[in-house]
């Protein structure tokens, strides 16, 4: 049954960014005094918050400066501005969306600054403004929160709409709303989406198959 509603996270579903960003948070920790590999960075900090990334950094031994955020998002912006794949069949999912005049949304963990670098380039940012909600405005996933406001945005109940996401930080806040959740895996661990119990895709055409589309 195609949804009424898709709402989609942003890094490691629209945009293939972790790859870049898991490097710079290694990199930068490891300076601090943290030796964390680019494979943990990924498993430990993969669809949380930057803060919640810093204190777990400081546990690991990393003693970072009062301006680390700053620091670490200035390095970021830099490496994401040489620019970012956008995953294989995205487009045409949203395509597909459009022709059946479903909506679609973006709720993610990120700061806007870092989505308006990241989809910029693509054209993605152009095509999703004003409907991308951050953790900037409403409490991070898994609290359900954003996906609340993009439900009440476009006035569709949460059991019809959809959340995709490549980590269970993503799905639970699905279950929270009450809503259904995709794993997308592409760039993540699969395993740990399985384990939530929603289904999985490693594709966008598969991501449009299980939407119906």
């Amino acid at each position: 049954m195609i949804p009424k509603l898709v709402i989609f996270d942003c890094d490691g579903v629209l945009v293939d960014t972790e790859t870049v960003t898991d490097g710079v948070l290694a990199d930068y920790f490891s300076a601090h005094g943290a030796q964390i590999t680019r494979a943990q960075v990924h498993d430990l900090f993969t669809g949380g918050t930057m803060e919640g990334a810093g204190q777990e950094a400081a546990k690991r031994g990393a003693i970072l400066p009062d301006t680390w955020l700053t620091e670490i998002y200035a390095a970021m912006f830099s490496e994401l501005g040489k620019g970012v794949d956008v995953f294989p069949g995205l487009i045409y999912l949203l395509d597909a969306l459009d022709t059946q005049g479903v909506p679609y949304a973006v709720a993610s963990n990120g700061p806007m600054a870092k989505m308006r670098i990241s989809l910029g380039p693509s054209g993605l940012w152009d095509r999703l403004v004003g409907r991308i909600y951050s953790r900037e405005n409403y409490a991070p996933k898994p609290a359900p929160d954003m996906l609340l406001a993009a439900c009440a945005a476009t006035g569709v109940k949460p059991c019809d709409a959809v959340m995709i996401d490549d980590t269970p930080v993503g799905t639970h806040a699905a279950d929270a709303a009450g809503m259904r959740a995709i794993g997308f895996s592409a760039a993540s661990d699969a395993a740990k989406l399985l384990a939530t119990g929603h289904p999985v895709a490693h594709t966008m055409t598969q991501v449009q198959k299980l939407l119906g589309l």
